[in-house]
C-alpha cells in the first residue's frame, strides 16, 4: 500500500487527486494547505477518510508522515524548496507541478537533492496522456505521415481564459515574483504555455537549437505570444526537411469555450513528408465541438484523402488520471517518469529561452 500526501489543495488538486481515488493499493494519508479549512473542504468534497491528517505547514507534515509519494501543488516559486525538503525526508517519489521551478539553478538543486536521497523526481505532465494525443504520437512513431518537419501548436484562451482569475482562486499567477520571467511575470508562456513547450519537444524528441519569440501585453499578461524554434540537425537520421516548430497563444476575450475545467483549448498541426495531421482540441475536449465532424480528434490528410480517428475518451480529466497511473507505475514497477528532473529542466530552458528572446528581440540558442 503506497502512502500519498498532497502539499497544496487549490484548483488543480481536484484533477490531480482523481487517479488516486480509483486505486485500492493507494492510501491518501495527509493533506496540507496554508488555509487548513480549504484542505478540510477538499477532504469532504472527495469523500476522503476522516482519518486523513491535515496540516497547514508542509514541513511539519513531511517531518511526521512517512510517504511513498508526495504531490507538490504549490505556486511555482515554492517548488524547489518543497522538493528539496521532501527529498531530505526520504520521500520515495516526488511529483512536482509544472513548471518545475523558476530558474535552471533551482532545477539543479532539486535534481541533486533527489539523487542524494534516492528519491524519484517526476515533473507532472498530463497533456501527453490524453488518449487522442497518445494515439497521434503512436502514429508518428509508426512513420504514418513520414518524418515530421513542422509542428504548430495553437492555444486559444477564451472568455476568462484562465487569466481573468476570480479573487477566490489562484491570484498568485499574476504575481511576477511567483510566476517568473526574465523582465516581467510570464503567466502564459511559463504557466499554461509549459504544456505547449513540452508537447513540441515530445513530438520531435530532438534537441532544440534555437528559439525566437514575441509577446504582447493583454490584460497584464504576456499574450498574444508567438514562439518559433528550430531543432538541431541529426546527422544520423538525415531528415528530408529541417525540423521547425511554432507556438501561438491567442486571447479570445469575447468567446466562451465550454469546458468543465478551463476555458482554454489547443489545436495542433503536424506536417510530415507524406501527410498532414491535425489534432483538434485539448483542454476543452469533450465539449460540443467534439461532436462535430470538423473537429474529429485526429484528422490526417494524405494524397488528397482525409482520414479521421474518433473513438477516444474525450473528458480532459482522463489525461490526469492516466498521468497519475503512470506515476504509480514509476514507483511500483520502476518505470521512467514521463518527465525526469533533467527533462523538466530542459523544457524549462526552452520556456525561459523564449521569454528571454521576447525581452531582447532576437533569437536565443538554448546551449
Amino acid at each position: 500500500m503506497l502512502k500519498v500526501g498532497f502539499i497544496g489543495t487549490g484548483v488543480i488538486f481536484d484533477l490531480n487527486v482523481l487517479g488516486y481515488l480509483e486505486r485500492n493499493d493507494i492510501e491518501i494519508t495527509c493533506l496540507c494547505n496554508r488555509t487548513i479549512e480549504k484542505a478540510e473542504r477538499k477532504r469532504e468534497k472527495f469523500k476522503l477518510s476522516k482519518d486523513i491528517a491535515l496540516y497547514s505547514d508542509y514541513k511539519k507534515m513531511l517531518d511526521k508522515e512517512k510517504l511513498d509519494i508526495v504531490e507538490i501543488l504549490l505556486p511555482h516559486h515554492l517548488h524547489a524548496e518543497a522538493t528539496i525538503y521532501a527529498a531530505q525526508k526520504g520521500v520515495k517519489a516526488i511529483s512536482v507541478q509544472k513548471p518545475m521551478a523558476l530558474t535552471l539553478e533551482e532545477c539543479d538543486k532539486m535534481i541533486e537533492a533527489c539523487k542524494e536521497s534516492g528519491s524519484i523526481l517526476s515533473i507532472y505532465e498530463n497533456f501527453v496522456f490524453a488518449p487522442h494525443i497518445q494515439k497521434a504520437k503512436e502514429l508518428i512513431d509508426q512513420d504514418y505521415i513520414g518524418p515530421i518537419s513542422s509542428i504548430r501548436i495553437k492555444t486559444a484562451m477564451g472568455a476568462t481564459g484562465g487569466w481573468d482569475i476570480p479573487e477566490s482562486a489562484d491570484q498568485w499567477r499574476r504575481d511576477p515574483t511567483q510566476v517568473g520571467g526574465a523582465k516581467k511575470g510570464s503567466p502564459v508562456l511559463l504557466d499554461n504555455g509549459w504544456h505547449a513547450f513540452s508537447l513540441g519537444w515530445w513530438f520531435y524528441e530532438e534537441p532544440i537549437e534555437k528559439v525566437f519569440a514575441w509577446t504582447g501585453n493583454f490584460g497584464g499578461v504576456d499574450a498574444p505570444a508567438f514562439v518559433m524554434w528550430k531543432c538541431k540537425e541529426n546527422e544520423d537520421k538525415k531528415y528530408p526537411v529541417p525540423q521547425y516548430g511554432n507556438l501561438e497563444f491567442s486571447m479570445m476575450p469575447e468567446m466562451k469555450i465550454p469546458s468543465k475545467y478551463y476555458p482554454t483549448d489547443e489545436f495542433i498541426e503536424i506536417i510530415g513528408s507524406r501527410g498532414v495531421m491535425r489534432i483538434n482540441q485539448g483542454t476543452s475536449s469533450g465539449n460540443p465541438m467534439s461532436e462535430s465532424e470538423v473537429f474529429a480528434p485526429i484528422v490526417i490528410i494524405q494524397d488528397g484523402r482525409v482520414e479521421t480517428f474518433t473513438e477516444f475518451e474525450t473528458d480532459w480529466a482522463v489525461s490526469f488520471k492516466k498521468a497519475t497511473q503512470h506515476l504509480i507505475d514509476v514507483v511500483q514497477k520502476g518505470k521512467k517518469p514521463i518527465l525526469t528532473g533533467e527533462e523538466g529542466k530542459y523544457v524549462l530552458n526552452f520556456c525561459l529561452s523564449a521569454i528571454h528572446s521576447a525581452d531582447i528581440g532576437t533569437e536565443v540558442f538554448l546551449d
